[in-house]
């Protein structure tokens, strides 16, 4: 009786416990995921820079060979450039983007 008694006068508190033990569980389970996510994301935008930095790099080794650099290849490589620079990357492809804009748009007239 004095069980049940006690039951009735504080199922307010207990559901409330309950509810907070709940919220708590859900709660570390919601931050392991988050934390797990954004590594993987974290890996994933390194890997992009990568890729990005390394299509400056080719690009900047192909056009150094022909002495020019056309305007629609310029227009592509700001964009790539655009891109690594939002994700972090701030190194010698930088040195090579300046260059690579730097390049006369037309071929150099060889003599023969």
């Amino acid at each position: 009786m004095q069980l049940l008694q006690f039951i009735t006068q504080n199922w307010v508190e207990w559901l409330f416990a309950a509810i907070t033990f709940i919220l708590n569980c859900h709660y570390r389970d919601v931050k392991k995921r988050l934390a797990a996510e954004h590594q993987k994301s974290s890996a994933i935008a390194e890997g992009v820079k990568s890729l990005l930095r390394e299509s400056i790099v080719h690009n900047y080794n192909k056009y150094l060979e022909r002495e020019s650099c056309p305007i629609y290849a310029k227009e592509s490589i700001k964009k790539v450039y655009e891109s690594y620079h939002k994700l972090g990357g701030n190194d010698v492809a930088t040195k090579l983007y300046n260059t690579l804009l730097a390049m006369s748009e037309e071929p150099a007239q060889k003599e023969e």
